[in-house]
């Protein structure tokens, strides 16, 4: 590193590239992948005061180090940066060109509706291969079958196998970034062997979350097994390497496995969701300033999502995990996006989803604040189902006539308030979530001098 460097402010991340064996007991050692924090620059930059994640500190050379940076191309990241589409015959043979033996990319059979075709160029001219579907699998010869493209394509990476050559230099699609490569230029890859997973906590439509660990730390690994689902969590995964607080669940990194199996590897949240957390302990163990608390600590998040300008668009109490030392962090960055885009309303929760939102696809900040209201209701009824004994498909229409939910039993008046500000109809009329969270402190503060 030289002088030149600009030097990284305490509270950077970085990632070992190398192994760091210290030499005198005000070294830091390391291994190759290990997760630090700058505490301190030095007169010397290439070296700085340093941090691991089980908190010992020492001196660590700069030139070691990676720092970690957000993933800007969530749109573009990739896992098949090599699969073009419907393109035909002859515009495939154009990107090949000029001719690079082992240079291929993948396309859609123009002939074979359904099926796929390899094409490679190899000694001067393209073969097309057609890939077979049959059965829910894929397969060129009818000897071997693979799962999905991106295990076809692994497996021709590292063996001809009868084709006329090994896969060697993908042709990348205009526009797209493979999502490992963008992933380890960041700093955010890991390592599948350094990972070992234990058991399942949570089953979704999408995957498993699992318990693991991670180089001796336990984490969270959420597994996603299709690769087309797998795609899709690209952008909660790049969404997540910019995101930094102390109430959003942490990204620690992630896994891109060559067949077609992506794990995003965050923070283990030992007491689990918000709302089973209020359901198992109840008021007889959970008191108002514990209920504030939890309150406070997810309207920080979202004020620094607003901030950034991201919109969570699933707010409420399940999406929310409470750590050992009891701080709630939001969590399930799946729908996030940046501010102000639409999105499908077939899966959106409907007693958490804004009127407008619902019925104009319009997402904000605001409809944001909707749900947050939704959830500080949740938290004061104990995580109890938002509008009991209203049938579902009557919540929207009576909602949009002005109808709020009474207050649970025992909440404050000035949190009930705060819930039906949330519930304006017209959403320039909610809260911003800045003057929610100075509203919850006063409310604190008060509580404490009482």
């Amino acid at each position: 590193m030289s002088a030149l460097q600009v030097s990284w402010p305490p509270g950077t991340e970085c990632v070992a590239k190398y192994n760091f064996q210290g030499s005198t007991e005000l070294d830091l050692s390391f291994c190759k992948g290990d997760l630090l924090t700058i505490i301190g620059v030095t007169k010397d930059p290439n070296w700085y005061k340093a941090k691991n994640s089980v908190g010992r500190e020492g001196m660590i050379p700069a030139n070691y180090v990676q720092k970690r940076e957000g993933v800007k191309s969530g749109g573009k990241l990739s896992l098949m940066p090599w699969f073009h589409g419907k393109i035909t015959r002859e515009q495939a043979e154009r990107l090949l060109y000029p001719p690079e033996t082992g240079l291929f990319l993948v396309r859609e059979s123009t002939n074979y509706p359904g099926d796929y075709t390899l094409c490679v160029s190899c000694d001067g001219k393209v073969e097309h291969y057609r890939i077979i579907y049959h059965s829910g699998r894929l397969s060129i010869d009818e000897e071997e079958y693979f799962d999905n493209l991106m295990q076809l394509v692994e497996h021709y990476t590292k063996d001809a196998d009868g084709l006329c050559t090994r896969l060697i230099k993908p042709k990348l699609m205009e526009g797209t970034v493979a999502a490992q490569d963008e992933f380890s230029r960041s700093g955010w890859a890991m390592n599948m062997k350094d990972l070992k997973l234990k058991h399942t906590i949570g089953k979704g439509e999408f995957g498993d979350v699992m318990v693991g660990e991670y180089r001796g730390t336990k984490v969270a690994v959420k597994c996603i097994k299709h690769d087309a689902t797998a795609q899709a969590f690209l952008a909660e995964a790049s969404v997540m390497t910019q995101m930094r607080h102390t109430n959003l669940v942490q990204l620690l990194g992630v896994i891109v496995e060559e067949r077609g199996s992506l794990f995003i590897v965050t923070e283990y949240m030992a007491k689990g969701s918000l709302v089973d957390y209020l359901r198992s302990r109840g008021r007889t163990v959970l008191g108002g300033e514990c209920l504030l608390k939890f309150s406070l600590d997810v309207c920080e998040a979202m004020e620094y999502l607003e901030a950034n300008n991201f919109v969570h668009r699933d707010l409420a109490a399940r999406n929310v995990l409470v750590s050992d030392d009891n701080i709630a962090k939001v969590s399930d960055f799946g729908l996030t996006k940046e501010a102000s885009s639409t999105q499908d309303t077939a899966k959106l929760p409907v007693k958490w989803t804004s009127p407008e939102a619902l019925r104009e696809k319009k997402f904000s900040t605001k409809s944001d604040v909707w749900s947050y209201g939704v959830l500080l209701w949740e938290i004061y009824s104990f995580g109890r189902v938002p509008y009991p004994r209203i049938p579902l498909k009557e919540v929207v229409p009576r909602v949009e006539k002005g109808y709020k939910m009474e207050a649970p039993d025992g909440c404050p008046v000035v949190v009930y308030d705060l819930m039906k500000q949330c519930w304006t109809l017209d959403p320039a009329g909610r809260p911003s979530f800045r003057l929610l969270r100075e509203k919850l402190q006063h409310i604190r503060a008060k509580d404490l001098q009482l």
